[in-house]
């Protein structure tokens, strides 16, 4: 039976009241990808992964449990290996699809890249029902119906760390670097409450992917008496034994969804049940009426103290203006009337031996009330988070001594974390009379230490904004008026949806250039660039001219077949062909080049798994596939020279396809073009023959490529597939 001492009230201030077998709080991401990693190991029926994010880039592992892994370290790749081991197991993959917000951290193409990267019973599906402004938050993830990982992290970027954050790690590398140390903290559960979670990860899986009803796994152990489940991750001993809980949840109005705002009321009940104690870590803290509760009960409680640990600095305009310029009025609003001693809002940092320093980023969602309660979820103290985001948090209750005391250890290990102490030392500060100066006093040099947070040095735009508007809305960004006259809030647009809106932007921008440059630009035509090139004929200025006209050309995607043809017809059928590949050639160094950058910005990312395959034929063909794309007339010459800076084909490869690619048909085209010319000016049989010849020429070069270039293909793949023979 749950205990009946609690606040929890379902329908009110939570979903469901339910009880945990086991629990284990996740300090930090180390611990939870190696935890995860274990559990995804042992796993036989199913998985459901429901996250902000899924990156099939991330590492679970790192070092020595790296190397000594007999499953593979990368998610994708694990997922793959457990789904080709174990051919009955289903495993379900529910990702919030708006991703362009983020678009450098997060993989564009996600569902195609799972798709193309695990078997058929990986199933991959990107939420975009939730309102505009919103985001899908809620991080789980239950294996085999018999155990749930649930809380702040996900499986992104920039996230893994170690519990002791160091200011510099060659592990901590993300897509714009490394990033600074982060902190964050889920939670393992067994037991009832996994049922819980297993009813709600179908729900969400099923009002997006449309499918029947996946079963519950019956046989799954989920008593008060069970046995740790098989899939407990091993080194991660349970700490909480028969817990009460509840799961709150944030749920927003979507698809005549009822919503939910169950989060909300339950951090104001829990505030208002604390007499000695608050502490909070969270990752924004800007919802005003949590800084009100705070404040009023700090006022009705004398004795009660209350501490917060979050972010220094703000990440971007944003964040800057929406929530730290926010936390500004939440601060003032917590500290109104309150004597200092016993609340302060604080930021977690180091300084070393050698001057480095370094600001821990807070992204876990934390909160003690003495030794009640203990909450661990994935909601921020902001706006969107209690009313227009997905959340889920999970509240234990001290039922019994052995819990209440976990609490309390749970709350000094993670503050013994930031402010740089042993744990051991951590009860003393508490029997002090101002628990919250004794944290912040005599706090270690060169380790890490809690600092009173000055939002000033960042912004004095403590009034509302369009930032905030935009970033920590309560309401949907855009509602739309339906028959009954009620408002239906527009859903975030597909990621689809935005991709085809923004390939039909940068056509009609470049259509539109290129038509503006034929009006405007003089000298942009077939006959201002023979002119050009007649006047350089016989000077010392030929051949920088002639490469002058490729760059331009190139960068102007000016056809090249016109730019070979007019140089052949002006510098003859010798030296027109070794003007015109060496301006070729430099033109492809120069849009290569651009191309580089421009895949290093993010290109690549916006041509998804598609681009990727493309890519790898390139890699793998080398010299013989340039040659070969040069011969044949199927894509622009400058495209090309871009698309081959995005790939991951060596410049000097390139060059060498290209010349050889190149360098025959201009011969060609130089037999073409010289014949013109002469058929213009002095028209003959031998002139109009070698125009004919050198249209035959040039379409046998053609023909003759493709023959090789299949050939090439099917000799290598008949190669490689001797070798794995061989092999086997």
């Amino acid at each position: 039976m749950v205990a009946k001492n609690n606040i929890f009230t379902p329908g009110e201030n939570c979903w469901v009241s339910s009880e945990a077998r086991y629990v284990t709080p996740l300090i930090d991401c180390a611990n939870y990808y190696k935890a995860l990693h274990n559990a995804i190991s042992k796993a036989q029926h199913s998985i459901f992964i429901v996250g902000w994010d899924i990156d099939s880039r991330i590492r679970l592992l790192r070092g020595k449990d790296e190397e000594n892994a007999e499953a593979p370290s990368v998610v994708s790749d694990l997922l793959a290996w457990k789904a080709e081991q174990n051919p009955d197991i289903k495993i379900y993959l529910l990702r919030w699809d708006s991703s362009l917000a983020f678009f450098a951290q997060r993989e564009m193409w996600a569902k195609e890249v799972w798709e193309e990267k695990t078997p058929d019973n990986v199933e991959t599906q990107l939420d975009d029902t939730i309102p505009m402004g919103g985001s899908q938050h809620q991080k789980i993830i239950v294996v085999d119906d018999e155990l749930v990982f649930s809380g702040g992290m996900d499986i992104s970027t920039n996230r893994w760390d170690t519990r002791d954050h160091p200011v510099q790690s060659e592990e901590r590398q993300g897509p714009d670097g490394e990033y600074p140390p982060l902190h964050d903290v889920q939670m393992v559960s067994s037991g009832p409450v996994v049922k819980d979670f297993a009813t709600l990860v179908r729900w969400r899986w099923e009002r997006v992917a449309d499918s029947e009803p996946i079963a519950l796994r019956e046989e799954a152990d989920t008593g008060l008496t069970a046995a740790k489940p098989r899939t407990w991750p091993d080194d991660f001993p349970p700490e909480f034994e028969n817990v009460s809980c509840a799961l709150a949840r944030t749920i927003p109005f979507m698809d005549e969804v009822e919503p939910a705002q169950e989060v909300r009321t339950m951090l104001l009940d829990l505030i208002n049940q604390a007499e000695s104690f608050i502490y909070i870590e969270n990752q924004f803290t800007t919802r005003q009426e949590i800084a009100e509760a705070l404040n009023k009960r700090l006022k009705a409680c004398p004795n009660l103290h209350v501490i917060l640990v979050s972010s220094y600095e703000p990440k971007g305009k944003f964040e800057c203006e929406a929530f730290w310029a926010s936390r500004i009025e939440f601060k003032a609003i917590l500290e109104k009337g309150i004597d200092p001693k016993r609340i302060r809002l604080t930021y977690s940092s180091i300084e070393d031996m050698q001057g480095r320093k370094a600001y821990k980023r807070i992204h876990s969602k934390v909160m003690t009330v003495d030794d009640k309660y203990l909450v661990i979820g994935s909601s921020n103290l902001s706006n969107r988070s209690m009313t227009l985001d997905t959340e889920i948090d999970v509240v234990l209750h001290g039922n019994s001594e052995h819990n209440r005391q976990q609490i309390l250890h749970v709350r000094n290990d993670l503050l013994a974390e930031h402010t740089g102490r042993k744990l051991e030392d951590m009860p003393a500060l508490f029997d002090t009379d101002y628990p919250v100066d004794a944290l912040m006093q005599g706090q270690i040099a060169h380790g890490y230490v809690l600092t009173e947070v000055r939002d000033e040095v960042f912004t004095n735009h403590s009034v509302k904004n369009v930032f905030r508007s935009l970033s920590d809305p309560e309401e949907p960004l855009i509602s739309l008026p339906t028959l009954d006259g009620a408002a239906l809030p527009a859903r975030n647009p597909r990621r689809r949806s935005i991709m085809i809106m923004l390939g039909i932007a940068v056509i009609a921008i470049l259509g539109g250039l290129m038509f503006w440059a034929s009006q405007s630009i003089s000298w942009l035509s077939s006959e201002s660039i023979n002119d050009f090139l007649e006047k350089s004929r016989g000077t010392y200025f030929a051949l920088p001219t002639v490469l002058l006209v490729y760059v331009v050309g190139g960068i102007l995607f000016f056809p090249v077949t016109v730019l070979s043809l007019a140089v052949a017809a002006i510098f003859g059928p010798i030296w027109g062909p070794i003007y015109g590949i060496m301006g070729a050639l430099l033109s492809s160094a120069i849009l290569f080049g651009i191309g580089k950058l421009s895949g290093n910005a993010g290109l690549r990312k916006i041509g998804g798994p598609k681009v990727e395959a493309v890519d790898e034929k390139l890699k793998k063909s080398g010299i013989v596939g340039v040659a070969a794309i040069r011969m044949l007339p199927i894509a622009p010459f400058s495209l090309v020279n871009l698309v081959a800076g995005i790939s991951s084909i060596g410049i000097v490869q390139f060059l060498i396809g290209t010349f050889l690619g190149m360098f025959p048909p201009m011969i060609a085209k130089g037999l073409v073009g010289d014949s013109i010319t002469q058929i213009f000016r002095n028209p003959s049989a031998t002139s109009i023959g070698y125009l004919v010849a050198g249209i035959v020429l040039w379409g046998l070069m053609i023909w003759g490529s493709q023959k090789f270039a299949r050939y090439y293909q099917e000799r290598k793949q008949k190669t490689a597939t001797d070798e794995k023979e061989c092999a086997a």
